[in-house]
C-alpha cells in the first residue's frame, strides 16, 4: 500500500527508532508511548487488521510472536510482565489500518477484566 504509513517505515522510507527488523517483521518505539516501553510491531506483508490474515498468514504471525517475545526479553521485560495487544478495526480502536501489534511494559499494567 502506497499511502500506509507502516509500510513506509518498513521499507524505511521514514524515519522510526527500529529495535528490531528482520525479513518479515519490524519492531519500533512508538511516538506516543503510553508506558515506559511502547513498541510496534508489524507485519513487513500489508494485511489491513487481524480479521483480514489467512491461513498462508499462519506461520508469518507466528513468527511475529516470537519477536515480540524476543524485544520482550530484549527490553527486560520477559521476567516482568508485558501487555501485547491489537486493537481491531474502529470499535476496537485501530487508528492505522495495518496489522499491529503494541508492546507495552515497564510499569504495573490496570487489569481489563
Amino acid at each position: 500500500m502506497s499511502d500506509c504509513i507502516f509500510c513506509k517505515i518498513a521499507a524505511g522510507e521514514l524515519p522510526s527508532e527500529m529495535v528490531y527488523q528482520d525479513e518479515r517483521v519490524v519492531a519500533f518505539k512508538d511516538i506516543r508511548p503510553v508506558a515506559p516501553v511502547h513498541i510496534l510491531i508489524i507485519p513487513r506483508k500489508h494485511i489491513p487488521d487481524l480479521t483480514a490474515i489467512t491461513e498462508e498468514d499462519a506461520e508469518l504471525i507466528g513468527h511475529l510472536h516470537l519477536v515480540a517475545v524476543k524485544v520482550a526479553r530484549e527490553q527486560g521485560l520477559a521476567d516482568r510482565g508485558f501487555r501485547l495487544v491489537n486493537n481491531c478495526k474502529q470499535e476496537g480502536g485501530q487508528v492505522i489500518y495495518h496489522l499491529h501489534y503494541h508492546l507495552l511494559g515497564g510499569r504495573q499494567m490496570r487489569n481489563l477484566c
